[in-house]
């Protein structure tokens, strides 16, 4: 059964259900459903300790305890525990074992989080569909014939089929939000910079960053409140004053970008997306058409910023030490056929298209350009922040999509039009489920994704709290 971290906390605090039954419920349910989904890469023996541990202090210190002890989360594999495997879903890393916590999990530490365990991925988070792990795919809990969305397929999957009461995931160009959509769940990606990114596994340094997978808005919140914040080993952490201050609103005027949707989209997606535009304005929320033309230009800025920060970032992974290794005649051969062996097509494809898009003589004419269109975004998404106070769209422009249906890279790509714009220009935004479309006569998730300006992290809170979590109906 689903539930959220404040349900649970209250059973909690009453003793009406303790840290260590909701542990041993979920891992029922992982035996029970995780040899089909795959959700997870390992469960943890020692969690059942610490859910002990946090069962002993609730019954010690009732309300006086930390606002996440005992709630059992899982974790993408891109992020670092001490002890733990770290493979990023790669043979490049089957064998690292983290020597130092990210500085997210140090804070979930701090607060007696039970950590259920790693949850699986697109090999270093390279996907939208979670089928590019090199240890198998991971499988929709509502539809197995469907992927999870991805790269935190995982973490998404994990979460929808009540093996955890949240996971926490990384963000790319949508790596939070659109699994959220696809396994219904809510997926928040903060403001670039209010959340660490020390001790995830890098990806696109100027994209990435840790997000949330609950059950709804106010968990998700919650789950902020701890880890944001500065950090000394992460200097691309912001300060509070960093961005003007964001006020919260009774009512919203909330803009839609019509010239960005239809194009490409399902039409009982849209139609759904229009009910939902419809709601908000029975709500008393005042919605206006926006004009935000280079939104459409954002998928290819990405695949061209993106892959060239991959193959930077991946240069680094030589197979000597963590996990697969081919010999050759040399040194340099070594090298060479351990990386041609050890990496996934896709992340092949990323790095060579990066170190393309780096290579003298096409740097201005591609890189360049990139980066001039991303400058040219956030300038036009700021002018349209001084009219609206929030940007509304779909999360992804279809439901989940059938295992094998997108075997051109071009075709998985476009799921994610919607969301890399995103973290292009580094605003928070949050994908809430929406309602539902039927595929083959199963009713699929479909999110909404809101946007935010620049550290307005907490009005998306506000928003979310408002119209999604007094319509929830799950477990309370």
């Amino acid at each position: 059964m689903l539930t959220t971290i404040t349900a649970l906390r209250k059973q909690f605090i009453a003793g009406t259900y303790t840290p260590l039954e909701a542990l041993t419920d979920m891992r029922a349910v992982i035996d029970t459903r995780d040899p089909e989904i795959h959700a997870f890469l390992d469960v943890y023996e020692d969690a059942r300790e610490d859910a002990q541990k946090a069962t002993e202090r609730y019954a010690q210190e009732g309300a006086n305890t930390p606002i996440l002890l005992g709630q059992p989360l899982a974790i993408k594999n891109n992020i670092l525990m001490k002890g733990k495997r770290a493979t990023a879903a790669s043979k490049m890393l089957e064998h690292y074992t983290a020597p130092y916590d990210a500085t997210v999990i140090n804070r979930l530490r701090e607060q007696g989080v039970v950590f259920v365990g790693a949850t699986n991925l697109d090999e270093f988070a390279m996907g939208s569909s979670t089928e590019n792990s090199a240890f198998g795919m991971t499988k929709n809990p509502i539809d197995p014939s469907r992927v999870p969305g991805g790269s935190s397929g995982g973490s998404g999957a994990a979460v929808a089929m009540g093996a955890a009461v949240a996971a926490l995931g990384t963000d790319t160009g949508g790596s939070v939000r659109l699994p959220a959509s696809f396994c219904g769940n809510v997926g928040f990606k903060p403001t670039y910079g209010r959340i660490s990114r020390h001790g995830l596994i890098a990806m696109g340094s100027s994209l990435d960053q840790a997000g949330t997978f609950t059950n709804s808005v106010g968990d998700a919140e919650i789950l902020f409140n701890v880890l944001h914040g500065k950090d000394r080993y992460d200097a691309t952490t912001i300060d509070e004053d960093t961005f003007p201050v964001v006020p919260l609103k009774e009512k919203y005027r909330i803009g839609v970008p019509r010239d960005f949707l239809g194009e490409g989209m399902d039409a009982d997606v849209l139609a759904l997306f229009n009910e939902n535009v419809e709601k908000l304005t029975k709500a008393g929320h005042e919605i206006v058409d926006v004009s935000l033309p280079l939104m459409k230009k954002g998928l290819a800025a990405y695949y061209i910023v993106m892959p060239a920060e991959v193959s930077s970032n991946l240069a680094r992974y030589d197979g000597m030490r963590f996990g697969l290794r081919v010999e050759g005649k040399d040194l340099l051969e070594d090298y060479m056929q351990t990386r041609a062996a050890g990496f996934g097509a896709e992340v092949k494809r990323r790095i060579l298209l990066g170190t393309y898009v780096l290579s003298a003589g096409y740097y201005d004419a591609y890189y360049g350009k990139a980066e001039h269109v991303r400058v040219m975004m956030r300038e036009e998404i700021g002018k349209a922040y001084e009219s609206v106070d929030l940007i509304i769209t779909p999360t992804a422009p279809t439901p989940a999509f059938k295992i094998g249906e997108k075997s051109d890279p071009l075709s998985m790509y476009l799921a994610d039009i919607f969301t890399v714009p995103i973290n292009l220009i580094g605003v928070p935004a949050i994908s809430i489920p929406g309602g539902t479309v039927v595929r083959d006569g199963v009713a699929l998730p479909v999110g909404i994704q809101y946007i935010a300006p620049h550290a307005g992290d907490e009005r998306l809170f506000d928003f979310g709290k408002r119209t999604y979590d007094t319509t929830l109906n799950i477990a309370s």
